[in-house]
């Protein structure tokens, strides 16, 4: 039988082109002149016909057809059928004879894992300079002294690596910790983004855009990476810093969370100092200096943030979350959004659906309230007719509908028992606010299949829209129509989570990427729009693992 395997790595066959490219004249003819049989498929060959020739001398019937064994499949096509197989069963089918061992080590089978398991489409072989998609990432921002032209030199050694390293000490070593994190930073949370970027594990740490342009992309910046500097050696690099990737670990703690760990903090100093790290922190967090931040209250929390986040750059902790599962009768999909909060600036909410009501939990926060919380919740089975005309932009008029639908509520709770949530959909027992007003934070969510419930005439159609005077909002260019507006409650407390309260508010839906919350105790309005990034390995595998999650994250800050 011909051994053609060469094609995909396999058996001397004088068919590899790979190999007739690299010969010279005298070697490929040397090639043509050597048997084209392999000395095991010939044993195994000779060992069927001794078989059945001993057979055939016992029976004169008709003869049982012969039993074909994977052993005698052409190379190329066993190489087809161990490549469609998960990369964890491969180890395993090695063990089985010599043949599938030596056939294991065919790049091609390895490739394709690394491809379909992982989404690695690069190639090995065609990588040269310009081939890894981290390169404009690494050459531009993270290290920018390093020119193009030398750029191949910091690269690994990518012409001598094999998948086969990729897939085992790579991919498959750190596969826990892809997904959806949420950094412990005490009260200000984070969003984390573990991915394979090119041939790279890369954390993404996403931002909110600065404030108060919540209609603007989201910024991002890489905080560690891991990828193969030489054959079965895995690197975890920290990027956190202006001098470049530096040594860094990476210790998977249990079962959706792990920590990273800087070896060389001396790489986040600055020349100049802690005034230098926090003029360029302000402008990278905030895109302004100090001087243009005229309200004293805001530059404290400005300062405290500063001082607070930046002793966490040398150790942090991730715990996973998940995106919130759809349904089809969802008021709108959920998701993530920015929401604009007062002096705190931006800060990242998750909105999610659960039966008859909608929730909004922080996945950054402040000090008033922290990450975790639940900030908005909205009953979807009281819809709030907005008034007309003038009346619109009168708040006390605004205060008398919101409070009758707040007491019709009330009256529906005793009646069907639930004294738990009499105030209002809230897990947090109402008390007085002594402190000065604080942020709005945020709460779980409830499904929208009540907006089938109310009118369809309405549901559908737009309606004006305008904050009632004396309502203050970071962000003047709200849209001015509206779907539909629901009755319900927000989180608001002192500093440091002291005294917290749910008030009522109304609900404002926009359109499909942007709703408002108007905070009736604060006088205050609060837009949301919707992240548009694609978050990987990021989705829930049941909705109880969703509904777990938020558990956990809730109880961490409470």
């Amino acid at each position: 039988m011909a051994v053609c395997a060469r094609l995909c790595g396999v058996g001397p066959s004088r068919g590899c082109r790979r190999r007739q490219q690299r010969r010279g004249p005298a070697e490929a003819a040397a090639a043509d002149s050597e048997p084209d049989t392999d000395p095991e498929e010939e044993r195994i060959e000779a060992g069927a016909a001794a078989l059945s020739g001993a057979g055939g001398g016992r029976s004169a019937g008709p003869s049982s057809p012969p039993r074909c064994s994977l052993l005698e499949l052409p190379p190329e096509l066993l190489v087809e059928i161990f490549a469609s197989l998960p990369g964890t069963d491969l180890p395993s089918l090695a063990q089985v004879c010599t043949k599938f061992r030596r056939i294991l080590h065919t790049d091609t089978i390895w490739r394709r894992r690394c491809r379909e398991e992982y989404g690695v489409c690069e190639n090995l072989r065609k990588l040269e300079i310009t081939g890894v998609s981290c390169r404009d990432v690494y050459a531009k921002r993270i290290n920018p002294r390093v020119k193009s032209g030398r750029f191949m030199r910091i690269l690994p050694d990518y012409e001598h690596m094999e998948y086969r390293d990729v897939y085992t000490c790579l991919l498959h070593r750190y596969r826990h910790i892809l997904g959806l994190w949420q950094p412990d930073i005490g009260p200000y949370g984070g969003l984390l983004n573990v991915v394979v970027d090119g041939l790279f594990i890369i954390g993404w740490m996403y931002l909110p855009p600065h404030d108060p342009h919540v209609d603007d992309p989201m910024r991002f910046k890489p905080l560690f990476r891991i990828h193969l500097m030489e054959r079965k050696s895995a690197t975890v690099e920290c990027m956190y810093g202006h001098r470049g990737p530096h040594n860094g670990h990476v210790q998977i703690v249990k079962k959706d969370e792990f920590s990273t760990k800087c070896n060389q903090t001396d790489h986040h100093r600055m020349s100049g100092g802690r005034q230098e790290e926090f003029r360029t922190w302000l402008r990278e967090e905030w895109g302004r200096t100090l001087e243009d931040i005229f309200h004293e209250h805001m530059q404290e929390l400005i300062l405290m943030k500063f001082i607070y986040t930046s002793q966490y750059d040398n150790c942090l902790t991730y715990r996973r979350i998940y995106l919130p599962p759809s349904h089809p009768d969802d008021l709108i999909r959920p998701g993530l959004f920015k929401g604009t909060y007062g002096s705190h600036g931006l800060e990242i909410v998750m909105l999610s659906f659960h039966g008859k009501r909608a929730r909004g939990t922080k996945i950054t926060g402040d000090p008033n309230i922290p990450a975790g919380q639940q900030t908005v919740e909205i009953d979807l089975r009281h819809r709030i007719q907005l008034p007309d005309g003038e009346s619109l932009r009168d708040f006390n008029e605004l205060s008398r509908v919101v409070l009758e639908v707040r007491e019709q509520v009330r009256q529906e709770q005793e009646q069907e028992g639930g004294p738990e949530d009499v105030e209002g959909l809230g897990q947090q027992s109402p008390q007085p606010c002594e402190e000065p007003p604080a942020e709005p934070a945020q709460a779980p969510g409830d499904r929208g299949a009540a907006a089938a419930a109310e009118p369809p005439a309405q549901s559908g159609q737009g309606q004006p829209f305008v904050l009632p005077v004396g309502v203050s909002s970071r962000n003047e260019d709200y849209p001015r129509t509206c779907r539909m507006c629901f009755y319900g409650t927000g989180l608001i407390a002192g500093h440091g989570f002291t005294s917290p309260e749910r008030t009522p508010g109304v609900f404002v839906l926009f359109d499909e990427d942007r709703f408002g919350f108007i905070w009736l105790e604060l006088k205050s309005f609060s837009l949301y729009s919707r992240v548009q990034a694609a978050f990987r390995n990021a989705d829930a595998p049941s909705p109880q693992a969703f509904e777990e999650m938020l558990k956990n994250i809730q109880s961490l800050t409470s």
